[in-house]
């Protein structure tokens, strides 16, 4: 039996290129680019108010290990909280698989807290909105890393179109990774545009209210075209996905149209 016109088969090999026993993954290169182009947007940002690169560099290394931290205690939370409670060294078996989206983003929130405890010239506010860019870029690359893995993969689209993902199965599917990727992008670029035109979105905590509304949004529609990813979802009407996205969705609208102080010098 020949595929449909519009069946596309996804089987690319999840690893770059193996340097002896060290296998390099498109995932983990995905990771490093987010967070180099990060980087390299708060060097510029850092360097027009004067902080030191020392601040910056500690800036990485708080948000970095944030990431990691909340994204596997998030998915060990959230979505196997049994396993773990079992076996709580598995915890740090991260090489395993497990991170959770949700997670990793309370962490990178609570690692900004200590961080701006350690330098309180630099506000919660300012790199709230500075970091918007940077974290919403890095979902993107995360996400195409998924798509690389053959992961989180979407339902069955029941019909003769589709990804096939060779190396689960051989149904056509929603290439939901994709759809989360582009979307990821799309925010980033449209507030990195935005921003230089519009005063409205450079009050404080705009930006980010914006990103937290678009991205998790679009993380809530997008998981009705994913597989579940732990068997308890199949009983219940949305899933870990979609639950854990409300609270940031309204956090976001809350932001985006909050009241904003007059400023002193304001008639």
């Amino acid at each position: 039996m020949t595929d449909a016109p519009w069946i596309f088969h996804w089987n690319v090999d999840p690893v770059l290129i193996h340097l002896g026993p060290l296998a390099i993954r498109y995932y983990s290169l995905g990771f490093i680019l987010g967070f180099y182009l990060g980087y390299a947007y708060m060097k510029s940002i850092f360097t027009k108010k004067g902080f030191s690169k020392t601040a910056l560099d500690d800036l990485l290394l708080y948000v970095f290990w944030g990431t990691i931290i909340g994204a596997r205690l998030g998915h060990c939370l959230f979505y196997e909280p049994e396993v773990y409670l079992r076996d709580p060294i598995a915890i740090l078996k991260v090489w395993e698989g497990g991170l959770a989206s949700h997670g990793g983003t309370l962490g990178v929130i609570i690692a900004v807290y200590f961080y701006c405890r350690r330098y309180p010239d630099i506000t919660m506010k300012f790199l709230a909105d500075e970091l918007t860019f940077p974290i919403a870029i890095t979902a993107g690359f995360i996400r195409l890393g998924n798509l690389f893995n053959s992961e989180i993969i979407g339902r069955p689209t029941g019909a003769d179109w589709g990804v096939v993902f060779d190396r689960v199965d051989t149904i056509p599917r929603y290439p939901a990774q994709l759809f989360e990727s582009l979307a990821y992008f799309a925010t980033a670029f449209l507030i990195l545009i935005w921003q230089k035109r519009s005063a409205w979105l450079n009050e404080p905590l705009r930006r980010n209210g914006l990103m937290f509304a678009m991205i998790f949004t679009a993380r809530f529609f997008i998981e009705f075209f994913k597989e579940v990813q732990v068997s308890f979802e199949e009983g219940i009407p949305l899933d870990m996905g979609q639950l854990l996205s409300i609270p940031f969705i309204a956090f976001g609208v809350w932001a985006l149209f909050r009241k904003i102080p007059a400023r002193p010098d304001s008639k």
